[in-house]
């Protein structure tokens, strides 16, 4: 089905300025994300990449901290988007799911220290990204076995404490 030139622009502005991800923006316009991947791919050939605008919007709309808060508002929508995969995929043994879960926990702390360091004036969700940080270590270290059931709680939480804190 062909779509109108101004829902190809629509699906891209979501994108560049809205902060939507793909799929997000894909699932707005009601376009299938296959053919919005074939959009971007077919602009980035033709010199138009929607990740170049994407972060140059970023960079020209904001400050050093808003900078740092859109880069964690852009991770915290990729990591409820792969939990999400993670949680929909029945075909993956537990033990693989534990272990992308995992890299995901690693990820998301990770994400939090660059984030404190680079926005200052983020302290109270730096204290509260800390916080958790210590925790899951905790979980890991003494009750490995609920690492899992851990990492599922704190996905939908760290999305909380974000927007309290953030």
């Amino acid at each position: 089905m062909a779509h109108a030139p101004e829902t190809k622009a629509a699906v891209r502005d979501g994108y560049v300025s809205g902060k939507l991800t793909l799929e997000r923006a894909a699932a707005a316009h009601d376009v299938p994300l296959a053919t919005v991947r074939k959009w971007k791919s077919a602009a980035e050939r033709n010199g138009d990449d929607w990740d170049r605008a994407r972060a140059a919007h970023s960079l020209t709309t904001s400050g050093a901290s808003s900078v740092a808060q859109l880069v964690l508002h852009d991770f915290l929508m990729l990591h409820e988007s792969a939990v999400e995969a993670l949680r929909a995929d029945t075909n993956m043994p537990a033990l693989a799911r534990a272990e992308a879960m995992a890299k995901l926990a690693d990820a998301f702390t990770k994400t939090m220290a660059a984030v404190a360091k680079a926005a200052p004036d983020l302290g109270r969700f730096a204290v509260a990204a800390e916080l958790l940080q210590d925790f899951a270590a905790f979980v890991r270290e003494r009750f490995p076995a609920h690492a899992l059931a851990l990492a599922e709680v704190l996905e939908p939480f760290s999305l909380d404490i974000a927007r309290k804190y953030g």
